[in-house]
């Protein structure tokens, strides 16, 4: 049986399974790219709730896996050399996982192709969305001022209207179904659903992003990753 007493975080949730990867998160868009990506994979985890409403992520449990303060993180008993391997940052974890499986991330200039897509996702298509999700449904709503909302409507069509061209002859953002759609669907499913933002960013407008997120959402592995780990 593994130990994992050599990390503070399993003091605060402990591990009941050590032999499993331990993921420390909460079912919001970077947190359940995560939880998909283990569900889709196949891989036998342990999901710990780190509960903003009780300043989880600022407990120093948590600042000891990761000083970024940030959801979701990961200890893999079973990492690289048989070590176990503590790693935060949702597109390092999907990276990781890709390679420890062999799945989801191909070869060749294919693999090329899904990492800089997953990267438009994290540098660009996340922060974006995040800020404008803020600005229009959350507290950032009663500012006066309109235009950081204004901003964030415009980088958020224009975001939008990059998946919709890449979208419009493949089923899946990079041609095969990859890590790089576990990254952007559930963002798109925030936008849509949690922010209340379809209107503003014109996705009645849209053709093949909406039939993109219909079918990320129909896949059974999305589904359970969606509620991990589930609310108290």
């Amino acid at each position: 049986m593994a130990d994992l007493s050599a990390f503070p975080i399993t003091q605060r949730w402990p591990a009941t399974r050590p032999d499993v990867i331990q993921l420390y998160s909460l079912p919001t868009p970077n947190g359940v790219k995560v939880s998909i990506a283990l569900e889709e994979m196949g891989l036998d985890y342990e999901p710990h709730l780190v509960d903003f409403s009780k300043s989880d992520q600022l407990s120093p449990a948590f600042l000891s896996l990761n000083p970024n303060n940030k959801i979701p993180a990961i200890i893999d008993p079973n990492g690289p050399d048989g070590r176990p391997l503590p790693l935060f940052e949702s597109g390092a974890i999907l990276l990781y996982l890709a390679e420890k499986t062999g799945k989801f991330l191909p070869t060749g200039a294919d693999r090329w192709t899904v990492i800089q897509w997953l990267m438009f996702q994290m540098g660009g298509l996340g922060p974006m969305f995040g800020q404008l999700g803020f600005f229009h449904h959350f507290a950032g709503k009663e500012i006066a001022d309109p235009r950081p909302k204004a901003r964030y409507v415009a980088e958020a069509k224009r975001i939008l209207a990059v998946l919709e061209r890449q979208l419009m002859d493949r089923e899946w953002i990079a041609g095969e179904y990859s890590i790089a759609d576990m990254a952007i669907g559930p963002w798109l499913r925030a936008l849509t659903g949690v922010y209340e933002a379809a209107d503003l960013v014109g996705w009645a407008g849209l053709r093949a992003t909406p039939a993109y997120l219909t079918r990320f959402l129909a896949r059974a592995a999305v589904q359970r990753g969606l509620t991990v780990p589930a609310r108290s």
